[in-house]
C-alpha cells in the first residue's frame, strides 16, 4: 500500500458568511486555493472528495459536481460526496487516502463544507437531531444540545459536578481562538463569564450554558493528498502515521455513554498503529461539540483516568502552555463548527502546527500531531495522527 501525505491546504473563514449565500461558492473559496497551494496544476489532480453534511441544510443536494463550477479542469475526473455526520470531513479525508494508497492516482483533493446560517434556529436543531438515534431519542428537549445535556447530567452523577472544568475548557478555548484568523469568535471570555449563568450565557440544556455549545457556522476547508514518494519531491508535506475510524451503536442506550468507548478504541489503535503512546503527542485537536464531550475526550485519549478529566483542564495541562495543547486552534467551540468542514479543518491545523505555518497559533514543540473527529455522540470516531515528513 502506496502511504498518502497531505501537501497542499486552504481554509476560509468560519461564522455567518453572509458573503458566500451558498455551499458552491463556500466550496469554490478553497478548492483552487488548496490546489496552488500544493503548487501543481488543477489538471493534475486525480479525483475529487466532498464532504457535505446537508441533511437539509442547504436544498442544493448531490452536492460532488459543484468543486467543477470553481474548478472546471476536474471535469470528468471521479468525484464523490462522503457524510459521516460530524465527522462528515473526516470520512471525505479518509477515502483520499484509500484512493492514494491503492495506487488508482497520484493527486486527491478533498474539500469540506457546510452553509447552516441560513436555516432557521429550530430547524437546524431538528436537522442535527438526525445525527442522534431518532427512534429513542427524537424528543429529548433542546436537540442535540439535549443530547449532551444528559451525557453531562450522567457524568456529574457519576463523578461529581463539573461545572468549573467545563468553563475552563469553554474559557481556554475562546482564549486560543483569538490566535486564529478564521475563528467564528475572536473573543477571550474568560473563566468567570463561562462559569456564570447570565441573559448572556443561558442555560441551553442543563447543566450546558451557551458558552458550552459549538456555533453554528458557515464555512470550508480543503487540502490535497498525494503518495509518500511524490511528497518528497514537493515544498512541504505532512504523513499519516496512523488513521483510524470506529463506530460504535447510535442508540445512547446502547452505550455507556459517558466513556466514549468507540473514542477510545479509535485512539488505542492509532497508538498502537503509530508506535507511540499520549506522552509522545505535541498536541491535539479534538472534537469539543459541547465542553462536556471535550472533557470526556481527555480520558478517552488517555491524558486522564477516567473521572478525572477535569484536572485536565482545571490545572491547565491542556493549555497552550500546557503539558498537552488541545484545541490551539479554539476548537469548535471558538473556530465555529460547520459541520461537513470540520474535519478537514482540524487536520489543515494540524498541518500548519506540524510545519510551522500557523502563525500567531504556533506552538513552539509542533512534533507529532493528534486530531479527533467524531459523529453523532462518540459514535462515528475518527483518529489521526500526524507528523511532519522527512
Amino acid at each position: 500500500m502506496t502511504e498518502a501525505c497531505i501537501v497542499g491546504w486552504a481554509h476560509s473563514p468560519f461564522g455567518k458568511r453572509e458573503d458566500a449565500p451558498d455551499l458552491e461558492t463556500l466550496m469554490a473559496g478553497v478548492a483552487r486555493a488548496a490546489i496552488e497551494d500544493a503548487g501543481i496544476a488543477p489538471e493534475e489532480i486525480d479525483a475529487g472528495f466532498v464532504g457535505v453534511f446537508g441533511e437539509g441544510f442547504t436544498p442544493q443536494g448531490f452536492p460532488a459536481s459543484l468543486v467543477l463550477q470553481s474548478v472546471p479542469e476536474l471535469r470528468f475526473k471521479p468525484i464523490t460526496r462522503f457524510e459521516n455526520a460530524c465527522a462528515t470531513g473526516s470520512a471525505a479525508i479518509h477515502g483520499a487516502r484509500d484512493f492514494i494508497a491503492s495506487g488508482r492516482g497520484r493527486f486527491a483533493l478533498v474539500v469540506g463544507a457546510e452553509k447552516m446560517t441560513a436555516t432557521p434556529g429550530p430547524k437546524v436543531g431538528d436537522i442535527l437531531l438526525t445525527a442522534s438515534y431518532r427512534r429513542t431519542e427524537q424528543d429529548i428537549e433542546g436537540g442535540f444540545a439535549g443530547v449532551f445535556g444528559r451525557i453531562a447530567e450522567a457524568y456529574f452523577q457519576r463523578h461529581g459536578d463539573q461545572s468549573d472544568a467545563l468553563a475552563a475548557i469553554a474559557a481556554k478555548n475562546h482564549r486560543n481562538g483569538v490566535d486564529n484568523p478564521w475563528a467564528q469568535m475572536r473573543k477571550d471570555l474568560g473563566f468567570a463569564f463561562c462559569r456564570t449563568e447570565s441573559e448572556k450565557n443561558p442555560y441551553v440544556a442543563r447543566p450546558l450554558k451557551r458558552t458550552d455549545c459549538s456555533l453554528v457556522s458557515d464555512g470550508a476547508a480543503a487540502l490535497v493528498m498525494t503518495d509518500a514518494e511524490t511528497a518528497r519531491a514537493m515544498n512541504k508535506a505532512v504523513r499519516f502515521r496512523a488513521a483510524v475510524q470506529v463506530n460504535d451503536f447510535l442508540p445512547i442506550a446502547a452505550r455507556d455513554i459517558v466513556r466514549f468507548e468507540g473514542a477510545r478504541e479509535a485512539w488505542s489503535r492509532a497508538y498502537a498503529a503509530a508506535g507511540i503512546t499520549v506522552a509522545d503527542l505535541s498536541f491535539v485537536e479534538t472534537h469539543d461539540c459541547f465542553t462536556i464531550a471535550e472533557l470526556i475526550e481527555y480520558e478517552a485519549m488517555g491524558l486522564a483516568p477516567e473521572g478525572q478529566g477535569g484536572r485536565a483542564a482545571l490545572e491547565g495541562w491542556t493549555a497552550a502552555e500546557g503539558r498537552l495543547p488541545v484545541n490551539r486552534s479554539g476548537g469548535l467551540k471558538a473556530k465555529g463548527h460547520p459541520i461537513g468542514a470540520t474535519g478537514v479543518s482540524m487536520h489543515v491545523l494540524a498541518a500548519m502546527q506540524l510545519t510551522g505555518t500557523a502563525g500567531a497559533m504556533q506552538l513552539p514543540k509542533a512534533d507529532l500531531g493528534g486530531v479527533f473527529n467524531m459523529g453523532g455522540a462518540a459514535v462515528a470516531n475518527y483518529v489521526s495522527v500526524l507528523e511532519r515528513a522527512r
